[in-house]
């Protein structure tokens, strides 16, 4: 997959904080907190307006097996998150908005509501749906990840995911749980 793209992390942050494509209002870019590995340096991320999405860890622990039986605690990317969260509050003095999925999916219209008034967005209600299927701006791993957003066309109900966390992740688990609730303690709401 990597030979489709840019593999120079310092080519990519320089394309990442440079204009925004095609002169756009706003770039929106998805970083996954375990994409960016200890040798990335991550100053960059002040050059840009950070939000950050949140999950139950049991729900992204439970989900994430399918693909990976045997996590490690850096593969579900809850410390990275925390310690992005840190750096990024740092060195702008303020908190950065911060969303946890399960409230997104209860109130998508007051949550994107939230989330575009912190970030000084207009709100419009075409945030709320999209056209089916796959994006080209979905990345080399939507197909992978992305069958939910394929097949939809707007936010669903929140369904708890009810399976438990297996024993043998339970120390993963406690620790996410940890980074989790620091985070969730800044939500929006």
């Amino acid at each position: 997959m990597i030979v489709r793209h840019e593999s120079d992390w310092r080519k990519v942050v320089s394309w990442l904080t440079q204009a925004t494509p095609e002169a756009k209002p706003i770039f929106y870019q998805k970083q996954m907190t375990h994409h960016l590995l200890p040798e990335i340096d991550r100053e960059w991320l002040g050059q840009v307006t950070n939000c950050f999405l949140i999950r139950h860890p049991r729900e992204v622990i439970t989900s994430y097996i399918a693909k990976n039986n045997d996590p490690a605690l850096e593969d579900v990317g809850f410390v990275q998150q925390a310690e992005i969260f840190d750096l990024v509050r740092t060195r702008s003095g303020a908190t950065p908005a911060v969303l946890d999925a399960k409230d997104i999916q209860q109130n998508p219209r007051l949550m994107l509501g939230l989330l575009c008034d912190s970030l000084g967005v207009e709100f419009t209600d075409a945030m709320l749906s999209w056209p089916p299927g796959l994006r080209a701006t979905d990345g080399v791993w939507a197909r992978h990840w992305y069958k939910e957003v394929e097949t939809s066309t707007s936010f669903r109900a929140y369904q708890p995911k009810r399976e438990p966390v297996p024993e043998r992740l339970g120390p993963i688990y406690e620790k996410c749980l940890e980074f989790y609730e620091r985070l969730y303690d800044h939500r929006l709401q």
